[in-house]
């Protein structure tokens, strides 16, 4: 499956924006405070509404007041996502859409839809829709030869009505889209990196992926060893072409039941523990990790990977994004790195500024001037650094 359209509307800074035909691998650019962390939020709020609710995912927040655009609390939130997946072994583009406004108070899903078109004409069909905690769902969507009218339809009330249908519907294979959908969302990775929790020891435990602060590094790095061993071998070998003198990398249990990184380096007889490494090591490493999971995330965002890594390391980084979304996954990252942009297509970048507090974003590709000056040869993140991209310097 595959993110094609994100539509946000009055979810902080973001009171009307559309990102349309995103691309496998996409790059996002601005100043400070120009909404690049809030487009990345939306993603991590549709989670924490699913795995909890949406009043727990708001108080995570701050509360409704704090989410909603300033002066739109009546109008609520508004997102919509569409995706390509196969149904009855046609690749459909289905759009999910939810509302959430204040009832009494007390915020709710106001309106929740899944739909997608059965046919080749006509307009999509509503094959989940609810409102304030009840409504339907399809259960023989897949059946393509009834009439939409004999479709049936499920009724069902949910428990509370700040609950997501998605996330009790979606547990049912009989509802494809749905059930499919629901996946897609878990199995999203937002990168939340910080040196200092990967560092830490670990107790003796298990661990398949990354999380997205990185505490779990030294988990995932002996989970890989040793069921993945050709993968971790070559992320060794990246680390010990990028990083200078890095000859190995373990996971190392200690006396008291503890999982700890040990880092060698070519020079010295004994290796050094992940407390005493570089913070740029540590983090090229827990990337290259991310980056080779066996069972990539469907959805990747990762913000600002150039921190505590040397400029020229940004290239072969961005090679290791586009490999990451052409296995099957896909990535969008928010930088302020040139070197890493000089790697990456028109196509691939979007680029943020403000206008009255509230974020306005831009396909690079669509401005023909950037168009032109790229065709003449030259590279988008020399074009950033002389000023080419329009409004995206606040001074």
């Amino acid at each position: 499956m595959k993110l094609e359209t994100i539509k946000v509307k009055r979810f902080k800074a973001l009171y009307d924006v559309e990102l349309k035909r995103l691309p496998k691998f996409g790059v996002f650019i601005g100043a400070n405070g120009s909404g690049k962390t809030t487009l990345f939020e939306v993603f991590g709020f549709l989670r924490d509404c699913l795995v909890t609710n949406v009043r727990a995912a708001l108080q995570r927040r701050g509360g409704y007041k704090e989410v909603v655009s300033r002066g739109c609390e009546e109008d609520g939130i508004y997102i919509e996502l569409q995706f390509r997946m196969p149904i009855a072994t046609v690749e459909r583009l289905v759009t999910y859409s939810v509302s959430i406004k204040l009832e009494d108070g007390r915020p709710v899903v106001a309106e929740e839809r899944l739909k997608y078109k059965r046919a080749a004409f006509g307009s999509p069909f509503n094959f989940l829709m609810f409102r304030n905690g009840s409504g339907f769902a399809i259960e023989n969507e897949e059946d393509f030869d009834r009439p939409d009218e004999e479709l049936t339809r499920e009724f069902q009330e949910l428990e509370s009505s700040d609950i997501l249908a998605i996330k009790g519907l979606g547990q049912f294979q009989r509802f494809k889209a749905a059930s499919a959908f629901r996946q897609l969302i878990e199995k999203w990775h937002l990168s939340d990196f910080h040196i200092n929790e990967a560092r830490k020891t670990q107790e003796a435990g298990y661990a398949e992926h990354l999380s997205p602060n990185g505490e779990n590094l030294a988990l995932v790095a002996q989970f890989m060893y040793e069921n993945h061993r050709d993968r971790f071998d070559l992320v060794l070998k990246k680390m010990t072409q990028r990083v200078p003198g890095v000859k190995e990398v373990e996971a190392v249990e200690t006396e008291d039941g503890r999982i700890v990184l040990r880092f060698q380096d070519g020079s010295f007889k004994d290796p050094f523990i992940s407390r005493y490494v570089s913070d740029g090591t540590i983090k090229m490493f827990a990337y290259l990790l991310l980056l080779h999971d066996p069972a990539p995330h469907p959805l990747l965002c990762i913000e600002e990977p150039e921190n505590q890594l040397y400029p020229s390391l940004m290239i072969e980084l961005a090679e290791e994004f586009r490999g990451y979304a052409e296995r099957g996954g896909q990535v969008l990252v928010s930088t302020h790195s040139p070197d890493l942009l000089n790697r990456i297509d028109l196509d691939e970048i979007y680029w943020l500024s403000k206008s009255e507090g509230r974020t306005i974003i831009r396909r690079a590709s669509e401005n023909e001037q950037l168009a032109s000056l790229i065709a003449e040869g030259d590279l988008p993140g020399t074009l950033w650094k002389q000023g080419a991209f329009p409004e995206i310097d606040p001074s």
